[in-house]
């Protein structure tokens, strides 16, 4: 048996608009990923999950790896991190390309090839392409292909879901992440990496949607026949319930988030009043205040949810219904609440069993990152300059396809 430093170690960093997450992991003796380290410390620099200050990011990323680092006994000088924010876009577009072989069999290079047709596009100046999610392929006219290589005809086609974000932004994180002394591996989005950390495959084939809501932002992705099919990001996130609570209850902000982690509810209270603790002070307020303020604001932001689902065309139409995660997730009732609002089948996340470290395992709080840290898992290896950011192609590597191949059971991307 290989010696535990030999194994391979993954890495995934979460920088949020409140909170900047690191996991680290590896895969245990029963082919489980397991986490070996973890931290976590207050965003500062951040703005509706955009890096505003790059200093100051990475000043918080190098403090959070360098935490993790000592409780995994890990060296690490690279990372999956995600990419967040408004300005992330998804569109569709579609690819067209003759095959190329003689024999007319379609080849990984010919699929990649109609990845790349489908990615040429007008674009301003100032966006680029951050991962390209093909949804299905045709070849000759014959549709819902998952795969095609390995079949033959002449003319291959592919339906593809491009995830566009703002050049600016990108820079700013890749800034961060420089000033950390620490590389970018892999890129992806916040909420493929919630998905990831949160789905089965029975969720996955059947089209369901998981909204992650974080403190800045909402992502919203929609994954059917266990492909992407929407990305899109609402900014509106638990923040603008804490401001909303501050407001309504005439108080400060640091008491308005306390009310809300410790009192926000979408059920009928059976106190009248709620009361929290700070600086030895006892704060005490109006319990059916607090659920008009939180409803009013989730009440909006689930309006907004169904309005990126409808873009989609899958308003009231997934079976798999909406799955929560984020730490906004935890407000009570939210489940009932927006099963009446969505009119779909809805539910709070658990995590996918992971091994290790189980203080963070089961807190949907950290779905994200430990998400990037599976996708790192299924990433390591990838050609980037050969797949366009494509989670397709993955290098012939004994433990890598291990890898890999665990996570393509429960995750056929």
């Amino acid at each position: 048996m290989a010696e535990k430093s030999n194994i391979p170690h993954f890495v995934g960093i979460d920088v949020g608009s409140s909170m900047v997450r690191c996991v680290i992991g590896t895969i245990d003796e029963e082919g489980v990923p397991e986490i070996i380290g973890h931290s976590e410390a207050p965003a500062i620099g951040m703005r509706r999950g955009v890096v505003t200050q790059p200093q100051e990011v990475g000043s918080v990323i190098a403090e959070v790896v360098e935490a993790a680092k000592r409780l995994s006994g890990k060296n690490i000088t690279g990372a999956t991190v995600n990419i967040n924010g408004a300005h992330v876009e998804g569109i569709d577009s579609r690819g067209v390309v003759a095959i190329s072989a003689v024999d007319r069999e379609v080849s990984i290079e010919d699929r990649l090839r109609v990845e790349e047709a489908a990615s040429v596009m007008k674009m301003p100046a100032n966006r680029e392409i951050i991962q390209i999610f093909p949804k299905e392929y045709s070849l000759d006219g014959q549709g819902s292909i998952k795969d095609p290589v390995g079949m033959q005809g002449v003319r291959l086609e592919v339906d593809t879901h491009i995830v566009t974000s703002s050049v600016p932004h990108v820079r700013s994180l890749e800034q961060a992440m420089d000033f950390a002394n620490l590389d970018i591996k892999h890129r992806s989005i916040s909420s493929l990496a919630s998905a990831e950390a949160v789905l089965n495959r029975q969720q996955r084939e059947a089209g369901t949607a998981v909204v992650d809501i974080g403190a800045g932002t909402t992502n919203v992705i929609i994954i059917e026949d266990g492909e992407v099919q929407f990305v899109s990001v609402i900014p509106v996130g638990g923040r603008h319930i804490t401001n909303d609570l501050a407001i309504g209850l005439k108080t400060d902000l640091d008491i308005a988030e306390d009310v809300k982690l410790q009192h926000a509810t979408l059920q009928n209270s059976v106190h009248s009043v709620v009361s929290v603790k700070k600086d030895k002070t006892q704060h005490t307020f109006d319990a059916a205040t607090v659920r008009m303020v939180v409803e009013a604001r989730v009440e909006e932001l689930l309006e907004m949810v169904d309005k990126e689902l409808k873009k989609a065309g899958k308003s009231r139409k997934l079976p798999g219904g909406v799955v929560f995660t984020g730490g906004s997730s935890k407000i009570k009732g939210l489940s009932e609440f927006a099963k009446e609002q969505l009119e779909l089948p809805t539910k709070v996340a658990n995590l996918l069993p992971v091994s290790g470290l189980s203080d963070i395992s089961k807190d949907v709080s950290y779905a994200t990152v430990i998400g990037l840290m599976m996708l790192d898992m299924l990433l390591e290896g990838v050609d980037d300059s050969k797949s366009s950011n494509s989670v397709h192609q993955i290098v012939e590597n004994p433990m890598l396809n291990k890898i890999s191949g665990l996570l393509k059971k429960a995750n056929p991307f």
